[in-house]
């Protein structure tokens, strides 16, 4: 790092790594100088459209470049492990969008790794980052609605996909719950933690990927979450908490909201709005601001991302593919061929679009 800025590199030019490039460029004190595809000319066309100095046709030039503090990793999430663990085991900071990996096992082999070399490492779960998601957790925290007795989240899209489509593809770690059912796991799970039982049900493609998926979260505590998650249909997309005393309601685009309102017994409804100071609520500022302060303060993980937390989703992900019998190909062996071996895949050729 700079004394004026952190120096980001970019892996992938799909649309989530442009959108999160261009909320960079609206931080005073960060700083693009790097970009690399599998694809050199893919590379080049991003670099010249941001105007960041260096483009590489290889991850592993990426990797190597000291001049990079933190490397962005925007590949579709079957490669995640590989273009993350590069670039840990080159000495550079990672943050790594969501879902973290395809499984725990491959979410562990990353924590360790970034321990090892004492790397910081987060997941890019922008919702836990998000100034009024903390803001209802604190509330929860701190009594507001009672015992939390439910949550509920759920998060879907119309699309048609063809089967060629990332979302339908096994390789690509295709289905609802990875890419969208993460958010409404994750949602649960800040608010109570990692649940004791999991019950799941979906509906499966002819490709063996969840076309939607509902599940029941199950706390000792007696608290229940329901999450549902879908590629077939244009859901609410709105998340509630109800506890005891109250509940709070966050209206649609639950996952990045500007407002929610909290209802408590024998009281007016109160609504809690953002900060216009904090920016637009649909942007990557806030997780990219939360990556600077970590890193200038020296820190190797974000308490308001925690690791921990991040294996805990996965744990949860991973019993509900089991529930759901979704497996994606390579997974059949119990350990990988050579855990240290974080090279680049071949494919997936595709890269990262916004839901």
């Amino acid at each position: 790092m700079t004394a004026d800025s952190v120096r980001w590199g970019i892996l992938a030019t799909g649309g989530i790594a442009a959108a999160f490039t261009a909320d960079l460029f609206d931080l005073p004190d960060a700083e693009v100088v790097a970009v690399a595809s599998r694809s050199e000319a893919s590379a080049r066309a991003f670099a010249e459209r941001f105007g960041i100095p260096r483009a590489y046709g290889d991850w592993n030039a990426l990797a190597r470049d000291e001049d990079v503090d933190v490397v962005y990793v925007a590949t579709p999430h079957a490669a995640h492990r590989a273009a993350a663990g590069l670039c840990l085991a080159a000495g550079r900071n990672v943050l790594c969008e969501k879902p973290f990996t395809l499984n725990v096992r491959e979410a562990a082999e990353l924590v360790a790794l970034a321990r090892e070399h004492g790397r910081f490492l987060m997941e890019a779960m922008w919702m836990y980052c998000n100034p009024v998601i903390r803001r209802v957790a604190e509330l929860v925290r701190d009594g507001a609605v009672g015992e939390v007795r439910s949550v509920q989240a759920d998060f879907g899209i119309s699309g048609p996909f063809p089967p060629s489509h990332r979302l339908r593809d096994p390789l690509q770690g295709g289905g609802a719950l990875l890419d969208l059912g993460v958010y409404p796991v994750s949602f649960a799970q800040l608010l109570l933690g990692e649940p004791a039982d999991v019950a799941a049900r979906a509906v499966l493609s002819e490709e063996g990927v969840d076309l939607q998926t509902g599940a029941v979260l199950a706390w000792e505590s007696g608290a229940l979450a329901s999450v549902h998650c879908s590629i077939v249909g244009d859901t609410p997309t709105v998340a509630s908490v109800t506890g005891s005393r109250g509940r709070i309601e966050i209206p649609h685009g639950f996952f990045h909201p500007d407002r929610f309102v909290l209802h408590r017994t024998g009281r007016d409804p109160q609504e809690f709005t953002a900060d216009p100071a904090d920016g637009p609520a649909a942007s990557f500022r806030h997780e990219a601001r939360e990556v600077m302060r970590a890193l200038r303060a020296g820190e190797t993980e974000s308490p308001l991302v925690p690791l921990d937390g991040t294996l805990a989703v996965m744990r949860t992900l991973d019993a509900i593919r089991d529930r759901i019998g979704v497996r994606y190909p390579g997974e059949a062996a119990a350990e990988p061929a050579d855990a240290t071996d974080f090279t680049d895949p071949t494919d997936p050729s595709a890269e990262l679009t916004p839901a």
